[in-house]
């Protein structure tokens, strides 16, 4: 991984973030990134319900980058029950990310002891303390997702948080989101700032429920999927019909290691092949821009 100074953007909600060379993306949107953290991730997840109710939460945070969405994670499940023990599993490809969060202060803005918590899980890449039991495992997540896998790890809330589709199809297949739900428990649930209909559907493929959930700083709002839809938000008849045009053609990666061009161009071609409605059909449709 090539060594890279990341300097913090700042967000219209007073927090900060970086912006990747490599993926040509910030990893959280401009009108908040601590916000995104709370309104695309943790409040999807039902995660204050969820520790009112048990003494234990289990989390995969998939694409931790700064650790925000973990950070959210513990100050809303601490507020509701301090006593309540966080297993945290964090998947990221680059250890300077969270590294240089920490040397940014970029985690004061939650309270102690998150910030030195996340410190140490992104030095040392494993904390262990009566209320949390967390671990940094860094690599392709495709390939560090099989650890999760051999511990039989099962959550009960899943941050699915890649760089968008065009730009990180490897973590948007079919296969690997089908590897993804393995680790979900029956009564999880899955959130993903994503609104792609290659995303819902491929999250419907794999056996989720999908729902919509608000915008936060972007056009389109989030999605949050689960096996039981009795929390979900219902979509709307447009984004139904989204599902049925080309633009649900999934991103496939048989042997989970193909690039992401070569990815992009398989579903190009599946997407031109495919019977179903064209995408630009269903924009005039619903006049969208």
């Amino acid at each position: 991984m090539t060594e890279v100074t990341f300097t913090p953007q700042p967000t219209a909600d007073g927090s900060f973030t970086f912006f990747s060379p490599e993926f040509e993306e910030a990893f959280h949107s401009h009108f908040g990134a601590r916000r995104e953290a709370e309104e695309k991730f943790v409040e999807p997840c039902r995660l204050k319900e969820i520790a009112l109710s048990r003494d234990r939460v289990q989390i995969l945070d998939i694409c931790y980058g700064l650790g925000y969405n973990s950070a959210a994670a513990l100050h809303a499940i601490g507020s509701v029950n301090p006593h309540c023990r966080v297993e945290l599993i964090a998947l990221e490809c680059n250890r300077l990310v969270p590294q240089c969060a920490i040397a940014r202060d970029l985690l004061q803005q939650w309270n102690a002891p998150i910030p030195s918590h996340l410190k140490t899980l992104a030095e040392s890449h494993r904390i262990q303390t009566p209320t949390l039991d967390a671990r940094l495992l860094i690599g392709d997540a495709r390939t560090t997702l099989q650890q999760v896998h051999t511990s039989k790890f099962q959550a009960d809330a899943i941050f699915l948080d890649p760089f968008s589709p065009p730009k990180c199809p490897q973590l948007w297949t079919v296969e690997f989101l089908q590897g993804v739900v393995r680790c979900l428990k029956p009564t999880g649930i899955l959130a993903t700032y994503s609104s792609a209909a290659a995303t819902r559907a491929t999250l419907v493929q794999v056996g989720l429920h999908v729902g919509s959930t608000p915008s936060t700083g972007r056009r389109s709002p989030g999605t949050v999927a689960s096996f039981d839809p009795q929390y979900l938000p219902p979509l709307s008849q447009r984004e139904r019909e989204h599902l049925q045009t080309r633009a649900a053609t999934p991103y496939r990666d048989p042997q989970l290691n193909a690039t992401a061009e070569e990815i992009l161009k398989n579903r190009d071609r599946e997407r031109q092949a495919s019977p179903l409605e064209p995408t630009t059909r269903w924009k005039r449709r619903w006049r969208t821009p």
